[in-house]
């Protein structure tokens, strides 16, 4: 049995398969384990209700929804069983429940259940029982460019070795895509460089509070903003430059954002700008603006699997010993956001207890 990736997804199913007496390979392509789960805030979730799911991504796969969703609560207890260093059992959301944890410490625990890691080797073209979670295709800009269709290249906000090594492989061998092969989930950033540690603290996650134009000061988001905010980015993906500005009243920067309020957060945007300062008049009341651009953190579409996270083809009969799981595996979230760890997560040990069986 082989894994092909060493982040979230593949760590739990190489992890389970040792439970359960097998003894899996793990290959890596990048230099250390924990893909972007790494990098992230380590929020680990789900809706509180299965309808709440299926309102919030009504075009996601039904079946991997309830997968996720049934599953999610025994993986955490898993996850803690492994001494994974939990930091708060609460979401900060009252739509979602779920537990974040230490992203080092996560990563750890998982390393040491899964067993040792070949670094440098894509693995995608080791034998039977392959279980690819390579992380999706949003570091390959020429993938991007045909699935997601962005105005310009969007600026990656994840780990650089998740280039679509596992979607390539499921094509080559006649796998089925899913649904979503357009949508990502992203963030809209302050319109600067950047490198992994400011990756959550430039995010702008007020968007839905503000009067959002692009660089001409045309509006171009008409409906409400969801919570997430992922409608807006990958809306902003596809403005001239993949940017925006976001215009604020007093009344948009009192709002809350978790603990903070907007007005916080944008005296420490990099990219705040007075309204006197724009290339276009600015609405009555604005008083201030943030120039923002979208970024990628992983694709929403990619192979198509079932329960037993066997990949299918276009028959949606299964693929003989082929695997998949986390952002490898499309169609979950499709027409809205859910958390990629906890699809990462549950897809993950089912991936691994399939493959070992």
């Amino acid at each position: 049995m082989f894994v092909a990736g060493a982040g979230m997804a593949g760590l739990c199913a190489a992890a389970r398969a040792r439970e359960l007496g097998a003894s899996p390979v793990v290959v890596e392509k990048g230099s250390r384990a924990g893909g972007s789960m790494l990098l992230s805030s380590c929020v680990i979730w789900r809706y509180r209700s299965f309808d709440e799911f299926r309102a919030q991504c009504p075009g996601g796969d039904e079946r991997l929804q309830r997968v996720v969703f049934e599953g999610l609560d025994e993986g955490l207890e898993w996850l803690e069983s492994l001494a994974a260093p939990v930091v708060t059992r609460e979401t900060g959301n009252p739509l979602t429940t779920g537990i974040r944890f230490d992203p080092a410490g996560l990563t750890e625990a998982l390393m040491r259940a899964a067993g040792e890691v070949h670094f440098g080797h894509p693995g995608t073209d080791s034998g039977s029982h392959l279980v690819l979670a390579t992380g999706g295709f949003q570091g390959d800009a020429a993938l991007v460019e045909r699935f997601v269709r962005p105005a310009v290249p969007l600026r990656l906000r994840a780990n650089p070795w998740s280039t679509g090594d596992g979607l390539r492989l499921g094509l080559e061998r006649g796998a089925a895509l899913s649904a979503g092969l357009d949508e990502f989930y992203g963030r809209n950033m302050a319109d600067v460089d950047f490198g992994e540690r400011e990756f959550v603290p430039l995010a702008q996650v007020y968007g839905r509070f503000a009067h959002v134009v692009n660089e001409r000061g045309e509006a171009f988001f008409d409906s409400e903003v969801s919570w997430s905010e992922v409608d807006l980015v990958q809306a902003t993906a596809r403005q001239p430059g993949a940017r925006a500005w976001y215009l604020l009243d007093d009344r948009a920067l009192d709002r809350p954002v978790r603990d903070r309020t907007v007005r916080e957060l944008v005296g420490e945007s990099p990219t705040r700008t007075d309204p006197g300062d724009l290339p276009f008049p600015a609405p009555e009341g604005t008083v201030a603006a943030v120039r923002v651009a979208a970024a990628i953190t992983h694709t929403i579409g990619g192979l198509r699997v079932d329960e037993r996270a066997r990949v299918l083809d276009e028959r949606d009969t299964p693929l003989d010993g082929l695997y998949a799981a986390g952002a490898d595996v499309g169609g979950i979230s499709t027409g809205g956001y859910a958390s990629g760890l906890a699809s990462a997560l549950v897809l993950g040990r089912i991936a691994g207890e399939s493959a070992a069986s």
